[in-house]
């Protein structure tokens, strides 16, 4: 489950979007995420779980519209937080269900 973001990782300008998303998503870079796991291959998304790609993917889709509507980084970064917590309760409650249903 993503965690609400600091005032820190909010006002600090990353170098790429798949940087931004990431830390939406996750809390950290792709290059804080290899210097973490130096023994895994790939990336953190290669590890990521179905329902946290599902939200990846709805997170590019609301960024691209955030950025054409000119939000600022700080700003569209607080609103992709949002909004991967949001949708990760909703997965994870749908799935907590599913799981009850087949016990």
């Amino acid at each position: 489950m993503p965690k609400e973001l600091s005032k820190e990782q909010i006002n600090f300008i990353y170098a790429n979007e798949a940087d931004v998303l990431n830390v939406a998503m996750f809390g950290i870079t792709a290059k804080e995420w290899r210097e973490q796991n130096p023994d895994l291959k790939g990336n953190m998304r290669d590890y990521a779980t179905i329902n946290e790609l599902i939200c990846l993917s709805n997170m590019e889709n609301s960024n691209a519209v955030l950025i054409n509507d000119k939000f600022a980084q700080s700003d569209r970064l607080r609103k992709l937080n949002a909004i991967a917590i949001q949708q990760m309760s909703v997965l994870q409650e749908v799935e907590n269900k599913k799981m009850l249903r087949e016990s």
